[in-house]
């Protein structure tokens, strides 16, 4: 469902899956998993509602984010926690929950994993997995006090 690297087709599955939830028609797997997400932000419901949204730009300004970067970041940490890739994010995750709420522990790991692609886009090279892994660590271990 999620493929390629069309701005417009990836934002108007978020769109496409808000309008099924709405309106109570069955979804895919995918689509239930994504909903679950959307419902989590009411911040972003007005604009779910727009059809014209999967063409917004969105700056970088203080404050202010980007809502279809900031639902794909959920998904990707918790695509990676389910598959625990890589190998200890899944306990890492469970360690910050116990320290949080499960959505708050995502935004702290988005945070990391929002720094390693912009590090590997600046490089011009893949994420290093092992460096992202190591951050999570390190902000685990500050956010326990071990």
């Amino acid at each position: 469902m999620i493929y390629g690297n069309d701005r417009t087709k990836l934002r108007q599955v978020f769109l496409d899956t808000w309008l099924k939830y709405q309106n109570q028609q069955p979804l895919e797997p995918l689509e239930e998993q994504l909903a679950a997400l959307l419902v989590e932000h009411p911040e972003y419901h007005a604009l779910l509602n727009q059809p014209a949204a999967v063409e917004k730009d969105f700056h970088i300004d203080p404050g202010r984010d980007n809502p279809f970067l900031h639902l794909a970041m959920h998904l990707s940490i918790r695509e990676q926690v389910a598959l625990d890739r890589p190998k200890g994010i899944e306990e890492c995750y469970i360690t910050l929950c116990k320290k949080t709420e499960n959505h708050e522990a995502e935004h702290r790991m988005m945070a990391i994993l929002g720094e390693a692609l912009w590090q590997a886009q600046r490089n011009g090279a893949a994420p290093d997995e092992l460096e992202y892994l190591r951050q999570l660590q390190r902000a685990v271990q500050s956010d326990t006090g071990r």
